[in-house]
């Protein structure tokens, strides 16, 4: 385990404030968005704690002198749904030491059990895609921009922070993917991109919606390379709406879905399909963190709803939890097991951590 992380996040949201010294050791910056429990392991039979429920997966973990131990795991249920907002007072902390059967149980107050903002390291990038070709200008121009306020409204936070940032892109048929608005962490701004949209901002009536998809896959990997030189874990969701299929056949759907297929795994990727001439298999591959589609464009607020639910459970399922061990210097390596209870549902993981260097002092 690392005695330490020099700069650490997760991606977004509910999780905790937490001190760090000099780092012996470089940072994996890469999350474990997979199936499974990441680094972790099932937790021993002796605490014959029941059948899961819910998914613990352990992203990260590492060790702060003078005691403080702290874990960053993500929620699911048994489907991989994410599970959001839970507060510490849903999380039990056992130890188990040496000379221990079984775990015990540490107590929150005596071990300064905490779930804490903090952002100051970590940035979420969305970026949202709008297919602008002449279907869409002529027809549901409107209620599309009605429905990207909604989207950026609910998506970014109600006061500016520096960790939250949207970028905004369009599409045609051209062989490029215009930029709307650059990258901000301004509501406001966005907002007013959106508003500014007319119907002659296009000079192709075609769809490149497979280049569309590429390019946007392509900034997404720049912006969380560009996080990494900075040493701050960074997430990004591409959002792609479009009213049809691909007209300017200009790159390929198998290009298309292997890009998607070989990004990051730090990069969740959504579609908006609006219509009856949208190919909803395609867009399924292609947003395959999560897929909605609009019969007509009345329908359009509430399928971009949809989606920044989607985005904001998924940020929010991700938890760094930190408390203050009572093992001491010379205890060796002990075993730790985070249960999660939310109402009648329950999980739990196992781990361990070297208590190398422990002593009194931490708060």
């Amino acid at each position: 385990m690392k005695s330490c992380l020099k700069y650490f996040s997760l991606f977004s949201l509910l999780f905790l404030t937490f001190s760090c010294g000099n780092a012996d050791d470089d940072v994996n910056l890469d999350l474990n968005f997979g199936d499974g429990l990441g680094k972790g392991k099932p937790v021993d039979d002796c605490l014959n704690l029941g059948e899961s429920d819910l998914v613990l997966s352990i992203q990260e973990q590492y060790t702060t002198l003078p005691g403080k131990v702290s874990i960053l795991f993500k929620v699911s249920d048994t489907e991989g749904n994410p599970i959001s907002g839970l507060d510490a007072d849903k999380f039990i902390i056992y130890e188990q030491g040496r000379n221990d059967d079984c775990f015990n149980t540490i107590s929150k107050s005596e071990s300064f059990a905490r779930i804490s903002s903090n952002s100051q390291i970590f940035n979420s990038n969305t970026i949202l895609v709008l297919d602008l070709s002449n279907s869409v200008l002529s027809s549901s121009l409107d209620e599309l921009k009605m429905a990207s306020v909604s989207f950026v409204n609910n998506v970014m936070p109600e006061t500016t922070e520096d960790s939250y940032k949207m970028a905004i892109y369009w599409f045609d048929g051209e062989d490029k993917l215009h930029l709307l608005n650059d990258l901000t962490t301004s509501k406001q701004e966005l907002v007013s991109a959106i508003n500014g949209i007319t119907d002659d901002i296009s000079n192709d009536p075609s769809t490149d919606l497979y280049g569309a998809v590429i390019k946007s896959t392509e900034i997404a990997e720049d912006l969380l390379k560009e996080n990494i030189k900075d040493e701050i874990i960074g997430a990004a969701s591409v959002v792609v709406f479009t009213d049809g299929t691909d007209q300017a056949s200009r790159y390929t759907e198998q290009a298309a879905l292997k890009k998607v297929n070989e990004a990051s795994a730090n990069i969740s990727f959504f579609t908006i399909g609006l219509g009856a001439e949208i190919d909803t298999q395609v867009l399924t591959d292609i947003g395959k963190t999560f897929s909605v589609f609009a019969g007509n464009a009345e329908e359009l607020e509430n399928t971009f709803n949809d989606i920044s639910v989607k985005i904001s459970e998924r940020a929010n399922s991700f938890y760094l939890f930190e408390y203050c061990s009572p093992k001491r210097d010379g205890s060796g390596e002990n075993n730790l097991a985070i249960q999660v209870v939310d109402g009648s549902r329950q999980g739990a993981v196992q781990t361990k951590f070297n208590a190398a260097g422990f002593t009194a002092g931490c708060e």
